[in-house]
């Protein structure tokens, strides 16, 4: 016979009522047998009437005995019934008093027990050698051994307080027999068998729980009225249906509300798993990831802001160690954060003296920014625009920034493993250190290209407009290439040179309108730029970098110097440059459309001047 630790072995009794009953039914049918005098409700006699009581819970009276036939357990002796506490006491039907060789009924396995009382496993067990050991009891004298014969061994018996295991039985003996015992009675640890006997005897007690109705002559009583089953049972159906269509409308609304904001942010949070994927997948560089608390601790809640651009405000923040730094907080994410994604993956792999380091940055759902060092002297467009009311600069200073920014560059594009196409080169994108050390700034628009491709792919025009190279706006001059840069670096150098914008729609003459175009016919007729108080040694310079700017302003992108060209141009002799051909107002060709606006061939004025303004304007 097989034993299991984790099987209970026990009996149950269960309960289940619908309505009220009155006490005038309930006191009619009280019962008794023997020594119980209150066999009532929900207990009964087997031949009480049929309305009285469960007939579930049906005892018999046997020699004026109260029993209790339990299904599939047996037959168990009624000692008493309290009604008060709602628990029977009952005693095996197999045992009788003063007799300790009587045997208890053996439970089948797998029988459950609800006991009001805690109750403990008693086991029966037959072996083929005696035991020496306190986890057994012996039954001699109430259990005699059997004597042995030259045909069957002798055997001795015992019982076992408690679970037991098969393979917790020592060898050559088994497990025959098992009953139940109370535990609050007697103290297992050190007890003969007669204790185990007299503990048995004393019973265990199970609950029952108290009726809810009992069933009077055909119908349910509740007080001193009686209520028709039928009748009962249909306003119950109908409850039940009110109940089902308010819960649907209780519930039903929160959970359909929770399930659209659900797929709103999913999608929303699509662009923020795009972000966390790359910051996974992409290990080549090393800048510090921080908390949004810790960015709003830096910049003091964001309390000093530096300025702002179009793709997020810069605030001035200090770390723990005392470094200042500059915070881009980024606006709201576009193109699944792709605008972050081409910062981060840009910067996050260049050190460089001409390009600003990137510190670290914050990715929280929507909260992104970018931690760079703080340049005090801010960017070149405070320093450039004389005539604007900007700080100025010397000519030697900004002959520095200039070549500093055209070392940038260089290393952008031939420095790295790939090669990084800045796409926004303007005076906002330069920074100045302490020392107007130029730092190439701001890569939200960069993208990465192999060393070897000459030709990138794009779909739209990008950049800021007077910068950006014609070949994005016209597609048969030339496919777009690092050259684009060159053309951006071209017009911040003339811009550099002439200290004023590269157009300026108040002039009267639209020859004058686009600058470049201007300051060619200036030089060619050996006039020099409108500048004051300027030394030979300055002229000279200043035509330096205005032949080399418009030598990158080429309209064809092939025409146009490498930027490695561009640093050897910048340091070398101006005696050594050649001019070079008159800047285009207008490619012959049929451009791509920008935004809303379309410049077409048949247009009287297509310069890049005009297709500036005209986009400004909107």
């Amino acid at each position: 016979m097989e034993i299991s630790g984790s099987r209970s072995f026990t009996l149950s009794l269960a309960f289940l009522f619908l309505c009220f009953c009155s006490e005038t039914c309930a006191k009619s049918c009280t019962s008794s047998c023997g020594h119980i005098h209150n066999i009532s409700y929900p207990f009964r006699l087997n031949d009480d009437p049929k309305h009285c009581g469960n007939v579930k819970y049906t005892l018999s009276c046997e020699s004026n005995i109260t029993v209790l036939d339990i299904p599939s357990s047996g037959k168990y002796y009624v000692q008493a019934i309290n009604y008060d506490k709602k628990t029977i006491r009952l005693v095996d039907f197999g045992l009788q008093s003063n007799n300790c060789s009587s045997m208890p009924q053996n439970i089948p396995p797998n029988t459950i027990l609800y006991s009001s009382w805690p109750s403990t496993s008693i086991y029966y067990l037959m072996c083929s050698n005696p035991l020496n050991s306190s986890l057994y009891v012996d039954t001699a004298p109430c259990l005699n051994n059997t004597s042995s014969s030259s045909s069957q061994p002798k055997t001795y018996s015992y019982v076992k307080v408690g679970e037991i295991e098969l393979w917790d039985l020592d060898e050559g003996c088994s497990a025959e027999w098992m009953t139940l015992a109370p535990v609050n009675h007697v103290d297992y640890s050190n007890v003969s068998y007669k204790d185990i006997q007299n503990a048995l005897m004393y019973g265990f007690e199970l609950g029952f729980e108290a009726p809810y109705a009992i069933r009077c002559q055909g119908k349910y009583w509740t007080g001193n009225s009686s209520i028709d089953f039928v009748a009962v049972r249909g306003w119950f159906i109908l409850i039940c249906i009110g109940l089902l269509v308010l819960a649907k409308i209780i519930f039903g609304v929160p959970v359909v509300t929770a399930f659209l904001i659900y797929r709103w942010r999913r999608r929303h949070l699509s662009m923020y798993s795009t972000i966390e994927d790359f910051l996974q997948c992409d290990n080549n560089f090393m800048p510090i990831r921080y908390s949004y608390s810790d960015i709003k601790k830096m910049t003091r809640r964001f309390k000093h802001k530096l300025g702002e651009g179009g793709f997020g405000t810069v605030f001035k923040g200090k770390l723990r160690s005392g470094r200042f730094v500059a915070v881009k907080a980024l606006g709201k994410p576009k193109a699944n954060g792709q605008d972050f994604i081409s910062e981060i993956s840009t910067i996050g792999r260049i050190h460089h003296a001409n390009v600003v380091q990137l510190v670290g940055y914050c990715v929280e759902g929507s909260k992104r920014a970018l931690v760079y060092d703080f340049m005090p002297n801010g960017s070149l467009d405070k320093y450039i625009y004389s005539k604007e009311g900007s700080l100025p600069l010397t000519i030697k200073n900004m002959y520095e920034i200039s070549l500093g920014v055209a070392q940038g560059i260089e290393y952008l594009h031939q420095g790295c493993e790939m090669q990084i196409l800045h796409f926004d080169i303007k005076p906002h994108n330069i920074l100045l250190d302490e020392n107007f050390k130029a730092k190439v700034s701001d890569f939200g628009l960069a993208k990465l290209y192999p060393v070897d491709n000459s030709i990138v792919p794009l779909t739209a025009a990008r950049g800021t407009l007077g910068y950006i190279a014609p070949e994005l706006f016209y597609k048969n001059i030339g496919g777009v290439s690092y050259k684009a840069d060159v053309y951006s670096f071209g017009m911040l150098l003339m811009e550099m040179a002439s200290r004023r914008k590269n157009w300026n729609a108040k002039v009267e003459h639209s020859s004058q309108n686009y600058f470049p175009v201007w300051v060619y016919d200036q030089f060619i007729v050996g006039n020099d730029l409108e500048m004051d108080n300027v030394t030979e040694e300055e002229k000279k310079v200043i035509r330096k970098m205005v032949i080399t700017a418009l030598w990158c302003i080429q309209i064809k992108p092939s025409d146009r110097p490498s930027m490695s060209k561009v640093v050897e141009m910048l340091g070398g002799d101006v005696e050594c440059l050649q001019m070079p051909l008159r800047p285009s107002l207008c490619p012959q060709e049929t451009p791509v459309t920008v935004g809303d606006i379309q410049v077409n061939k048949s247009n009287p004025i297509c310069s890049n001047v005009e297709l500036t303004c005209s986009l400004s304007a909107r």
